[in-house]
């Protein structure tokens, strides 16, 4: 059964060739979005806090402050809308998944650069 699920994963899923990126960096997606008969590109721009799953199932979560709020986006790889991805910054964190930087506020929530 797994053999199958790989292979139908391999055969039928389309992979898109985004760069690498990991939990701590600020990131911009571009998706498209349907209105009707309207399709248009919007972005979304914010820090990682997470990958997981693999192959055809590998999500990750952004967030970002919208004014005081905090909005959260989860994005599967293989979506069809996602057009692109640029990396802004990367940064410098011990974790895979950053769940404490929903807390922080303030200075306490910059991330540090990794050097390159």
């Amino acid at each position: 059964m797994a053999d199958l699920m790989k292979f139908v994963n391999d055969e039928f899923v389309t992979r898109k060739d985004f760069p690498t990126f990991g939990a701590g960096d600020t990131i911009t997606v571009y998706y498209e979005i349907k209105e009707g008969e309207k399709t248009r590109t919007q972005f979304f721009k914010g820090v990682v806090i997470q990958r997981r799953g693999a192959g055809a199932t590998e999500t990750f979560t952004i967030r970002k402050m919208s004014g005081a709020v905090g909005v959260e986006r989860i994005f599967p790889v293989n979506m069809p809308a996602l057009q692109k991805v640029e990396i802004n910054k990367t940064g410098k964190v011990r974790r895979a998944r950053i769940f404490y930087f929903r807390e922080l506020t303030g200075k306490k929530a910059k991330i540090k650069d990794r050097r390159r």
